[in-house]
């Protein structure tokens, strides 16, 4: 690797994915636009996601102390380097004095140029000075203590009144890195060998599920460019198995992209897979991990499926409106299908820190209402006694429960089945509203289920 581009633009370029964030771009977009603006070493690419994604973890502490440390609020652009100067400040053993001349020196390119760098330095410096009580006042805010807005905090008190803390908390925690093992490639035990022989730590935390002890690159992995495994939470691990498709089934798995429920599917079972989504832009995921993972192709023969991962029938991906099934559904009824719904993500948070920032209340009924027209759109699909998985990465009761009673509400062919956690031999915990948890068995993150069956 070569070397890295000074700290002050480093800084100076995750400031400005930080300014558009702020302006409400997804976070994401918003540092390869700044990354691929700016003529910086391809050494300092991964320190200026990493300051970035710092500075979102802790936007809520940063723009209370900068208020306090401020009579006025600076420019857009400026305002947004003092938030990922203040960032870096706030981490221990960082050089102090190191930080605040870098961030001046990113100042000093600016606009109003010596202005600029002296409004920056004066409030960096006075945050050195008075740390621990800036700190203590700015805590006193909710959305300073916890960095989450107002709203979401408010949510979550008022329908998870025990957990709602350790919720917070938990959307705070870096994510963990979790495999999926392709079961027809592969064996648990044998991939968890060669991790061991590989120098990476792991251990079993489902039936195909594996926690890394040390997140790394995909390309790191023992066999990922031979498709022996695939990077899943293991809350989202648990919808195929729920869903348990059978053999010669025809199962829709709608809102598809990118492809990690559907390949699930086609490795527990021999099933005709339709995957569905919006646009080919979005498909394209999709059928980057069927190949990966050689699912996209026919297995000849018991033996050779099993050495090679082919299926008995290649999944049809397809580009349609879940919404609209008139526009892209044979007429044939499904057997099985899963509605992984649009959603806030409220519940994989820690992977996503920015949504945190960019959704507002308004979002849960706008999300809730096009969550109720899919599963009114796809109900008429299924075949009487077919089940239908409903699923959506989020802990708010707007996009799960609320849903789910509604529609059952409103149909008499409908009723609900009890969900147990599959993880466990002989669990019979009752698996709904999954929270984001972190223990020594237990690492994943929040997700609502619910299986519908249909009656005559």
């Amino acid at each position: 690797m070569g070397a890295r581009a000074p700290l002050s633009r480093e800084i100076a370029c995750a400031a400005q994915a930080i300014a558009a964030l702020a302006a409400g771009r997804s976070l994401p977009p918003a540092l390869d636009a700044a990354i691929g603006g700016r003529a910086l070493e391809a050494a300092s690419h991964a320190a200026i996601r990493d300051i970035a994604y710092d500075t979102c973890r802790q936007l809520g502490l940063v723009r209370e102390l900068a208020r306090l440390l401020a009579s006025r609020s600076p420019p857009p652009p400026l305002a947004a380097l003092q938030w990922v100067a203040l960032a870096q400040l706030l981490e221990p053993m960082r050089a102090e004095a190191v930080i605040v001349d870098q961030a001046v020196a990113a100042a000093r390119l600016m606009p109003g140029g010596a202005t600029v760098a002296g409004f920056l330095n004066a409030t960096l410096r006075r945050f050195v000075r008075e740390r621990e009580p800036l700190l203590a006042a700015a805590r006193r805010k909710d959305e300073a203590r916890w960095n989450f807005p107002h709203w979401w905090i408010a949510q979550l008190r008022a329908e998870q009144p025990q957990a709602w803390r350790a919720i917070l908390e938990a959307g705070n925690a870096p994510p963990p890195m979790t495999l999926r093992v392709n079961r027809r490639r592969a064996g648990i035990d044998g991939y968890l060998a060669q991790l061991a022989a590989a120098g990476r730590g792991a251990r079993r935390i489902g039936p195909q599920a594996v926690l890394l002890d040390e997140p790394c690159a995909v390309e790191a992995l023992p066999g990922w460019g031979e498709g022996l495994v695939t990077v899943q939470d293991a809350g989202a691990q648990l919808a195929a198995p729920l869903l348990d498709p059978q053999p010669g089934e025809r199962v829709l798995d709608a809102c598809a992209a990118p492809g990690g429920k559907t390949t699930h599917l086609l490795e527990l079972a021999d099933c005709h897979v339709t995957a569905l989504d919006v646009g080919e832009s979005r498909l394209r995921r999709v059928r980057e991990n069927l190949a990966r993972l050689g699912l996209d192709r026919p297995g000849i023969g018991e033996p050779v499926q099993a050495r090679l991962g082919g299926v008995a029938a290649p999944p049809h991906v397809l580009a349609g409106d879940a919404r609209r099934p008139a526009d892209w559904w044979d007429g044939e009824p499904f057997d099985r299908i899963l509605v992984d719904a649009p959603c806030t993500a409220s519940g994989i948070v820690r992977r996503h820190p920015d949504v945190r920032w960019l959704r507002r209340r308004s979002d849960l009924a706008t999300l809730s209402g096009q969550q109720a027209e899919i599963l009114a759109a796809l109900w008429p699909l299924l075949r009487t006694g077919g089940k239908l998985l409903f699923a959506t990465c989020s802990v708010f009761r707007a996009e799960g429960e609320s849903v789910v009673d509604h529609f059952l509400a409103s149909r008499h062919n409908a009723r609900r089945l009890a969900l147990f956690w599959p993880f466990d031999a002989g669990a019979a915990e009752p698996v709904s509203q999954l929270l984001p948890v972190a223990t020594a068995t237990r690492n994943h993150d929040g997700f609502f289920y619910a299986l519908l069956e249909k009656r005559p």
